[in-house]
């Protein structure tokens, strides 16, 4: 079976599939990907539209542009994609890609919006986890999880009963 990189939003209603290893991992600055992704930047990667597909569910788009077009879940909000609509290229957030670590950006764009204390950002000083802070507040969390794992499932949500949370078969 060929090696296939996959991702979706966080229900798990919208999964996609890249057929070759996306490439190209950058943020972008620009004015548009920051309110789209309600971020200081947008994470994207990506590759030729054919070797993208949907595998469950079906993107919603928003054209934030007469050119440009933004992917996402209808149902949760996580932003997915975006594409030039004539171009030959998909990009995808690279936080909605199951194995994220594995596509470190190597450049920025659109860094005359760039806000002036994002290069700061990695010399904040470090918390712990709510696992670490609030133990009660994280098992809680766990166990009322409605968020799809990273991998793909036959199918998503499992029916449960009241007080149970999904899981994957």
């Amino acid at each position: 079976m060929a090696e296939t990189w996959s991702g979706g939003c966080q229900c798990g209603a919208v999964r996609y599939r890249f057929t070759a290893k996306p490439g190209g991992a950058h943020i972008c600055h620009c004015r548009m990907c920051q309110k789209a992704f309600g971020g200081f930047y947008a994470p994207l990667v990506g590759g030729p539209r054919d070797t993208f597909e949907i595998t469950r569910g079906e993107l919603g788009i928003f054209l934030s542009s007469d050119q440009a077009e933004r992917g996402f879940c209808a149902r949760c909000g996580t932003p997915l994609t975006f594409a030039y609509r004539d171009g030959n290229w998909m990009s995808v957030s690279i936080g909605s890609l199951d194995n994220p670590e594995a596509f470190p950006p190597v450049d920025q764009h659109g860094v005359e919006s760039r806000l002036s204390w994002v290069n700061d950002l990695g010399h904040l000083p470090d918390r712990q986890s709510t696992e670490a802070e609030a133990p009660d507040t994280a098992a809680f969390i766990k166990s009322t999880n409605h968020q799809h794992p990273d991998h793909d499932t036959d199918r998503w949500p499992q029916a449960v009963g009241p007080g149970q949370s999904q899981k994957t078969k």
